[in-house]
């Protein structure tokens, strides 16, 4: 039986990045507008930490009962390593995913009742991810989810419900905060191409092949700084992003250097404390102006 300890890694805190970075830009980019609501954010927050613990346990599950993570290098899974049953993993997933729902419907009850729908999306496609039948992270998706979910809806989600619209520096926020997600999911699956290509999980990774993967975790990477550039015509203070440039050299090093297996996990982590980094700086320089 899974200790606490053992429950929290694989819930893979490292990613919760993630879930914080569009929270704080997607916030920002609303007090840029002069309509950032604290309570609003926290509740955005919630529904966003709920989805990334959620889709971890998911695919926790779903890899595990397929036998994915029989040989897997990278951080502990609980269903992998047999230290939790499918059942209690299945479950757990589940109650992140109901909490993400109340705090998500809330936010649409006081915003716009079609956020209800984009909710039930971002759910269906944390549980597609690699759960069902022919499931997208299987197929090559794995990345332009991660970018549309963490990044567009996360960031322009938060932004919307406390400013009641979206602008066109919510939406480079968006595209640099996905760019970062997607750099992590890149790190990981490049780190697992081995893995990946024995069990049959066909990430985009498996398709690029190693050295074209390694290519698009730096262009990746890159996006943000050419956003933080943009940025200025809103505030001189953007600028202050170019403090995250680098953790986000730190982050590449692993990748450009030719490192393979766990030699890369340090890539994920970096990656996601200098989007972590990029977003808390961006998102205070947009609440000067």
């Amino acid at each position: 039986m899974a200790s606490v300890s053992q429950w929290i890694e694989g819930a893979r805190p490292r990613t919760l990045p993630n879930a914080i970075a569009p929270v704080l830009a997607g916030t920002g980019a609303a007090a840029s507008l002069d309509a950032a609501v604290w309570w609003k954010a926290l509740l955005a927050l919630i529904v966003s930490l709920s989805l990334i613990v959620g889709v971890n346990f998911a695919n926790d599950y779903s890899d595990g009962i397929r036998g994915t993570d029989d040989e897997r290098v990278g951080p502990l899974r609980l269903v992998g390593s047999k230290l939790a049953s499918p059942a209690a993993v299945k479950t757990a997933a589940m109650l992140c995913f109901a909490v993400a729902a109340v705090a998500g419907l809330v936010l649409a009850l006081l915003s716009a009742w079609w956020l209800v729908l984009v909710g039930a999306l971002c759910i269906l496609g944390a549980w597609y991810y690699t759960g069902g039948k022919k499931p997208y992270g299987y197929s090559g998706f794995g990345e332009i989810a991660v970018f549309v979910f963490f990044g567009l809806v996360a960031v322009l989600g938060t932004q919307f419900v406390q400013a009641g619209r979206v602008d066109w520096v919510g939406l480079l926020a968006a595209v640099a905060v996905g760019s970062y997600s997607s750099a992590v999911l890149v790190a990981n699956n490049l780190r697992d191409i081995p893995s990946d290509t024995e069990s049959g999980k066909i990430t985009l990774a498996v398709k690029l092949g190693d050295a074209r993967t390694r290519i698009l975790h730096l262009v990746l990477l890159i996006v943000p700084f050419v956003v933080t550039a943009a940025l200025v015509v809103r505030t001189p203070w953007a600028l202050v992003g170019f403090v995250a440039l680098p953790l986000a050299v730190r982050a590449n090093a692993p990748v450009r250097g030719g490192s393979r297996g766990p030699a890369l996990i340090p890539a994920l982590a970096i990656t996601g404390q200098s989007m972590l980094l990029w977003a808390t700086a961006t998102g205070l320089a947009l609440g000067l102006t």
